[in-house]
């Protein structure tokens, strides 16, 4: 069997540099943002090209903490509206809301899954605030396009970059020095993955920095002085300690993503397959490979047959979940046929060339 994603295997190769961290962990006495945070956080924001990074405890609570920090520093407000992509996972949704913010739901575009600039522009109002642009599945989002929409309307604009970390645009900034601020996964699949909850923020916003810094930590500003109402949502000393060790080998990972991705673009020729679009690979860093399907059912069914594993990024959008009921008189058709349509491959730095040969020639074979 072919597995979807075997993490066992990816993180092999790293585990006596893992054992030996681990052991400097227990010897340093030091659990708690320590000094592998301190190192991760100079180490990404170098990495990312920005002035600032902040570890925190999960991609989920990244977004949160900028969503909070903005309205501390009244820029947002209870109510403002923040357009995000109809199609992303629910937690770019989560953030929102649970801020008292107003998630308006924007169709992709059907080439490349990514928020649609001309969408975005038909969907603002005068309680539009901010942008939160999602580089779904590994692939950056247009760039030039929401940049300059942000500027036009005066909007924030915020990367959910949780699948993409180091995907370039044309001008050489990678993700997370894209933006206003971004806000990073390190959940164990991801491109860089920990191994357990992990996350980050990167931005070159010198204040906002200082009040994510505070608010990730019970937002106090000495051991019992607290000067907002803040959170436990540090990064764990131990997840920065492996992430230190796995970002020095994260530009090679995505290479080798991307050779995979290469073979399967140029031979899979499937009448019943829609191949990812992407101009320029250096902007896709291909966290998955993602491919739409009428038949899907059919499709990963006769492939499971042929013991490859496949998996379904996502199978029910925001505005058809129980959770955002509130939102179930939406029309977003473009939305609704991705969801029913995409299927993801295997796809990883594992797979060996018997491998995708052989997942390569069984969609093939099916037409």
């Amino acid at each position: 069997m072919i597995k979807f994603l075997d993490l066992k295997k990816v993180n092999k190769k790293y585990k006596d540099e893992f054992c030996t961290a681990f052991g400097n962990f227990i010897d340093n006495n030091h659990y708690v943002l320590g000094e592998q945070v301190l190192q991760f956080e100079g180490a990404f924001s170098h990495y990312c090209g920005t002035k600032f990074c902040i570890g925190v405890s999960s991609g989920l609570d990244a977004l949160h903490l900028i969503f909070d920090a903005y309205k501390i520093l009244g820029k947002l407000s209870d109510g403002d509206e923040v357009l995000v992509p109809a199609n992303t996972y629910i937690a770019s949704i989560l953030a929102i809301s649970h801020n008292g913010l107003e998630p308006v739901l924007v169709e992709p575009s059907i080439v490349d899954y990514n928020i649609d600039p001309d969408e975005i522009t038909k969907s603002i109002t005068s309680k539009t605030k901010a942008i939160l642009g999602v580089h779904l599945y590994g692939k950056l989002y247009n760039v030039e396009a929401l940049e300059k929409i942000a500027k036009e309307h005066n909007l924030l604009l915020i990367e959910d970059a949780a699948q993409a970390h180091g995907a370039q645009w044309i001008d050489d900034r990678k993700t997370g020095n894209v933006s206003d601020a971004a806000a990073f996964s390190f959940y164990p699949t991801k491109n860089l993955g920990a191994l357990g909850e992990a996350g980050a923020i990167t931005t070159n916003d010198k204040e906002l920095a200082e009040v994510i810094f505070k608010l990730r930590n019970y937002g106090r500003i000495s051991s019992y002085e607290n000067k907002y109402k803040g959170y436990n949502y540090r990064i764990d000393e131990l997840q920065a300690a492996f992430l230190n060790i796995k970002l020095k080998h994260l530009d090679d990972e995505n290479e080798s993503r991307r050779e995979i991705a290469k073979i399967y673009l140029n031979e899979i020729v499937s009448k019943d397959i829609v191949l990812p679009h992407c101009n320029d690979l250096n902007q896709h860093v291909f966290h998955l490979f993602v491919v739409r399907c009428k038949n899907r059912d059919a499709i990963k069914e006769f492939l499971l047959e042929k013991k490859i594993e496949t998996a379904i990024h996502y199978p029910i959008p925001i505005h058809q979940q129980k959770a955002y009921s509130e939102y179930r008189s939406e029309t977003l058709p473009i939305t609704e046929r991705i969801h029913r349509e995409v299927l993801s491959l295997p796809l990883n730095t594992t797979l060996q060339s018997k491998e995708i040969e052989h997942i390569v020639n069984s969609i093939n074979l099916r037409g």
